[in-house]
């Protein structure tokens, strides 16, 4: 399943914050397209371009600790939206806000916690 996309949209926090979750991903999906950047976003963005590529096997990054709490948004093929949320909840405190599923693509919303 090559150029499998998986998309994180990062909200509140600070621009370290958004970081912090996204170098957690890199451990399991390899590095991010790009960093988001914007230090004024309040929604903030990054994609892995090829969702099925790895990091160290079945180990999420060191992201970092988080300063406020995050909504972060995980979306792609069930497997990446998995290995993501399962990459998170270990990194970080969180809570499970829910799920939709499509016939290709599923999406989950997590509430991280400093």
């Amino acid at each position: 399943m090559s150029g499998t996309q998986l998309t994180v949209t990062i909200d509140g926090g600070e621009i370290a914050d958004a970081r912090a979750v996204v170098k957690t991903l890199e451990g399991v999906f390899g590095a991010a397209d790009e960093l988001p950047a914007d230090e004024n976003a309040t929604i903030r963005t990054a994609t892995f371009s090829d969702a099925t590529a790895e990091g160290a096997p079945g180990e999420a990054g060191a992201g970092g600790r988080l300063s406020a709490p995050v909504a972060v948004t995980v979306q792609g093929s069930p497997e990446a939206v998995r290995k993501a949320s399962d990459a998170l909840t270990q990194a970080f405190t969180s809570r499970d806000e829910g799920a939709a599923a499509g016939d290709q693509e599923q999406e989950r919303q997590l509430h991280l916690e400093p």
